[in-house]
């Protein structure tokens, strides 16, 4: 019994929580610049490309975090077997060295610690943050999914083709491929989308919690299926651009557009669509939304009674 009283006064949560960040930034403080390195220079592969999102998406999780710190502090330790057993794993898969292993060993560690530390109430309290790393860790998995994608390049490719036909210029479609003047332009897989739809999905979740809209069924399906609508309309207009800009010789142009800043550019108006459409989505769905601020001391303070 004596023992037990003297463990919380010889680690203070506040050395704890200091410890635990510093070793974490050891770890992967040079993982995640890497990471940054790659999307701003845009010199990493393109299955991780299309995860830049986390240029945003990880600083907004941190700031959600030290928001969090009063109620993370607040809770009391009770470490959970789970976040052991994720520990494990996480470390195992970092200890690989591979990329394909230590990318996701990153987000592991995370959930690990906080059930370990704080258990279930810990990771309940986290949990957004957690997710928006998790989504911004690059996989593998949008090299799995471009296969599948063969039906949306159709798409594209057919409507980009009516579209172009309408301002009288001849264009053919076969199959992903579009024929303007002898000039081809395809679809490609990596072409598809995929990029700004994950983006697009991404910054509505920032905006649904940033805007407290995050409890709302109603407005959270509405805005990411709306943002989705969004997504691929836009990717359908930049890739009639592109074949337009390739077909009659604007070669400047397309570059511009296709790995230019322009594409940067043009994304970037396109996600601040969103916000529009979110004030919309408020004045549709006017239900009262639960704040997120106001959801987390409550929680914290059932798990301090627990």
């Amino acid at each position: 019994m004596q023992v037990g009283r003297k463990v919380p006064a010889i680690i203070d949560q506040p050395i704890l929580d200091t410890a635990t960040l510093g070793l974490l930034a050891i770890l992967y403080a040079p993982i995640i610049l890497h990471w940054c390195e790659g999307w701003i220079k845009k010199d990493i592969s393109i299955e991780h490309e299309y995860f830049s999102h986390g240029l945003i998406g990880l600083p907004f999780a941190a700031y959600i975090c030290w928001t969090n710190r009063t109620y993370w502090r607040r809770l009391p330790s009770h470490p959970h077997p789970l976040g052991a057993v994720l520990l494990l794993l996480g470390g195992g898969l970092y200890l690989i060295g591979l990329p394909d292993f230590v990318n996701p060993s990153f987000p592991l560690v995370l959930i690990g610690l906080c059930l370990w530390l704080k258990g279930p109430a810990g990771l309940r309290l986290q949990a957004f943050p957690l997710l928006l790393v998790a989504l911004a860790t690059p996989t593998e998995i949008p090299y799995l999914i471009a296969p599948f994608t063969l039906p949306l390049q159709h798409f594209i490719a057919a409507t980009a083709g009516f579209i172009l036909n309408q301002f009288a210029l001849n264009v053919r479609v076969e199959g992903i491929s579009l024929f303007v003047n002898d000039q081809i332009v395809e679809v490609a897989p990596y072409c598809a989308g995929l990029k700004m739809l994950f983006t697009t999905l991404y910054v509505g979740l920032m905006l649904l919690y940033w805007r407290d809209d995050i409890s709302s069924r109603s407005r959270t399906i509405s805005l990411l299926t709306g943002g989705a609508v969004l997504s691929v309309t836009a990717n359908v207009i930049r890739n009639t651009l592109l074949t337009f800009f390739h077909g009659t010789g604007r070669e400047s142009a397309f570059e511009w557009l296709h790995e230019g800043w322009g594409g940067d550019v043009y994304s970037a108006c396109m996600l601040g669509l969103l916000i529009p459409l979110l004030i919309g989505i408020e004045k549709l769905f006017p239900e009262k939304s639960v704040p997120v601020a106001d959801e987390v001391p409550a929680l914290s303070q059932d798990a301090i009674d627990d």
